[in-house]
Formats: structure tokens, C-alpha cells, sequence
């Protein structure tokens, strides 16, 4: 499960994963104000397909736990994404390009949790561990980002659907060939008491934080690639400096799990959490430096890729191997899900076409830096707790 081939097999379908998410994610808004869309309109649609992410992860997670069949759920919710996605081609409309953003989101999204779950299990025993395959993830980013910034200086917006569209062909392809984890027999299959740790206070504080750090990305999620537009950076610019994001996001996993034993998971969100306030608030005040711009992609390696690190961590050690599944999708969907289309909604009516920056902004610092707060609420033990060595019915 672990040689050298699959684990090479698992980098790639991480880079064409992410590499989609570094077409979709900060482009998106150029895509859809390129086909005539208000940034109040751009806002709601990208809030109401998020919203898909709460369905379609919770669902094949069910499925992934009941079969331990985790890496067809991963093929087959590829294939899906991009059959669906193909119907942006023929949508024009509001509620049409909704339905064809939000219906490839449902299956798309519900493939990270099944990924995770396998590369965890994978990368146990090897050197680097998750953060060495993950990694490779970043790299898809940042090259696919790259990209589509220097076409748009030479196309037009349309060129960011045709990339997405060749990345979820490209991921297809790529989960084919990815080992299937040994399937666990049904009787050795363990969901006890995970619920009620579900239910538990350390776990409603971590998923409250998380909520409350992803609506505070809604604006840079939504608008940050229209907003250097309109702060007259290229095209070329703007790409270089999501890869610089990214780029300090590669560094950070490589060091996370070393960071994560030192401090421990609470005190790395917070930290985390407060520097990403202080990362929106350099672009509501000062966006207009170059050096700030860069300075505060740089936050992106605590903002994303430490919360994103730590957070998978303690889901692995405070839930079973039985209810491993759910528990990412349950992170998934309700974090980036439910947050994640707050944080679009609120960023869209307060953009006002750009005019709105500044408050935008100020508002995502806010709920970063709550976010922060909340984890105070729990003991720094209680992130520690271990799931049992051994579990059956």
C-alpha cells in the first residue's frame, strides 16, 4: 500500500485535484464577471454551490465506511465531476451555471475526504509521511495557477473552464491507477461511541473555529483575483502571487507534523488563525504595496496549509479507523461547506463591485480572529486524546 509507485500515484492525483482547485478557487469570480455576472450575483452562486459540499462528502463517506471501498468512491466521483462539469459549456443563465457549478462541487468535493483517508493510511510507515504526498497538491496549485494567470493575459475568460475541465480528466485518469487499501472485514468495522465524540465539546469548538476561518476567506476565495485586476496588476502578477501562497503552504507541510507534536493542535490553530486575520487585514489596508501583497501571501502557509494540516491530524487520532471517513467529510462539508458559502454570500454583498473591499476584508479579519477565540473555550488536552487501539461490535 505503501511503495514508492502508489505513493508517486497519490502525489499525482493530489496535483490534479489541486491543481483544479487552483483554476476554480481564485478564478472563478474573473469566469463568471467575464460572462456579465455582479459581484452580488458572483457571491450568491458561489455560495449556493458550496452549499453541495455539505451533501455530496457526508454521502459517500456512509458509503466508503460500510465497503472500506474508499478508492472506487474516489474514481468514481471523478469520473462524475467531470461529465457534469461539461455543462458549463451550455449555460448562460444564473440558475444554469449554479446547477452546473454546484452538481460537479457535489461530486468533486466528495472525493478530498476518501483521498485523505487513503494517503493517511498510506503514508504511515513512509519517510515525509502525509505532508510529503500532500504537498504535491500545493505544487498542482500553484503550476495550474500559473497558468491560468498568464493565459488571461492572452485569452479570455473563458480559458479558465477549458483548464478546469482538463484537470478533472486528468484527475480521472490519475485515481485509476491508485492501489485500493485492503478492504476491512465487516465485523472488524467499528463505529462505537464516535458519534457522541461528534457531540463532544472539543469537537464543537473545532468545527465552530473552522466554520468562522473559512467564511473569513469568503472575499479573498470570491474576489482576490478581480481585486489586483482592478489594483491594475496583470494577469501574470496576480498568478505569481497565489503561487507565492502556495509556495509558503509547500514549506509549512513539511514541517507541520513536527510543529503539531512541539505546540500541539490548539495552540497552532490559534496561532494560525490570528495570523490569518492579520493577513486580511494587510489587504483591506494596505493593498496598494506590492511588498504587502507578498507579505500576506505568504500567511497563506498558517492560514491554509497549517490549519489544513493540523486539523486532519486530530481527526485521525481523536476518531476510530471506522469512522475515519465521516469524520473528514464531516470537517469537509460542514467547514468548508456551510462556512465556506457564508463566507461567499457575505463577501458578495458587501464587494460592491470592488467599492466594498476595504469592509469586506475588515469582516474576514473579524471572523478569523473569532475563530481564534473560540478554541480558548477548550483545554489543550482535550485535543490530545488518542482513539483506542482496538475496536469491534
Amino acid at each position: 500500500m505503501s511503495s514508492p509507485t502508489n505513493l508517486g500515484l497519490l502525489s499525482l492525483t493530489y496535483f490534479f485535484y489541486f491543481g483544479q482547485l487552483g483554476v476554480i478557487t481564485p478564478f472563478a469570480g474573473v469566469f463568471l464577471d467575464g460572462r456579465g455576472f455582479s459581484s452580488q450575483e458572483i457571491g450568491s452562486l458561489l455560495a449556493i454551490i458550496t452549499l453541495t459540499r455539505v451533501l455530496g462528502p457526508n454521502l459517500w463517506a456512509a458509503v466508503a465506511d460500510k465497503t472500506g471501498r474508499g478508492a472506487d468512491i474516489v474514481r468514481f466521483g471523478c469520473l462524475l465531476a467531470f461529465v457534469t462539469f461539461t455543462a458549463v459549456y451550455f449555460s448562460f443563465s444564473f440558475w444554469a451555471l449554479t446547477f452546473s457549478f454546484g452538481i460537479m462541487m457535489m461530486f468533486w468535493t466528495a472525493v478530498l475526504p476518501q483521498l485523505e483517508v487513503i494517503t493517511v493510511n498510506a503514508t504511515k510507515e513512509s519517510k515525509g509521511g502525509y505532508g510529503a504526498v500532500r504537498l504535491w497538491g500545493s505544487i498542482g496549485f500553484i503550476v495550474l495557477s500559473l497558468i491560468i494567470g498568464f493565459l488571461l493575459d492572452y485569452f479570455t475568460t473563458e480559458v479558465i473552464i477549458y483548464t478546469a475541465s482538463f484537470c478533472l480528466f486528468a484527475l480521472y485518469i490519475s485515481s485509476l491507477f491508485i492501489a485500493s487499501p485492503q478492504v476491512v472485514p465487516k465485523h472488524e468495522r467499528v463505529v462505537v461511541n464516535e458519534w457522541y465524540k461528534v457531540r463532544s465539546l472539543v469537537f464543537i469548538a473545532f468545527i465552530i473555529s473552522a466554520i468562522f476561518l473559512q467564511i473569513s476567506f469568503g472575499s479573498y476565495y470570491s474576489f482576490f483575483a478581480l481585486y489586483m485586476g482592478q489594483l491594475d496588476y496583470s494577469g501574470k502578477q496576480t498568478g505569481l502571487f497565489i503561487a507565492v501562497g502556495v509556495l509558503s503552504e509547500i514549506g509549512i507541510f513539511i514541517i507541520a507534523s513536527r510543529l503539531i507534536v512541539r505546540f500541539g493542535v490548539k495552540w497552532m490553530l490559534i496561532f494560525s488563525m490570528l495570523l490569518t486575520s492579520i493577513r486580511w487585514l494587510c489587504l483591506a489596508l494596505v493593498p496598494e504595496f506590492t511588498s504587502v501583497i507578498i507579505f500576506s501571501q505568504t500567511l497563506h502557509a498558517f492560514s491554509f496549509g497549517m490549519t489544513h494540516a493540523t486539523s486532519v491530524h486530530f481527526l485521525h487520532t481523536y476518531f476510530a479507523n471506522g469512522f475515519q471517513s465521516r469524520a473528514q467529510a464531516l470537517y469537509v462539508s460542514i467547514a468548508f461547506g456551510i462556512g465556506g458559502a457564508l463566507g461567499s454570500f457575505i463577501a458578495g454583498n458587501t464587494w460592491m463591485q470592488g467599492a466594498g473591499a476595504e469592509k469586506s476584508f475588515l469582516i474576514s479579519a473579524s471572523f478569523a480572529f473569532i475563530g481564534a477565540f473560540a478554541l480558548l473555550l477548550v483545554s489543550s488536552s482535550a485535543f490530545s486524546r488518542q482513539k483506542p487501539l482496538l475496536e469491534k461490535h
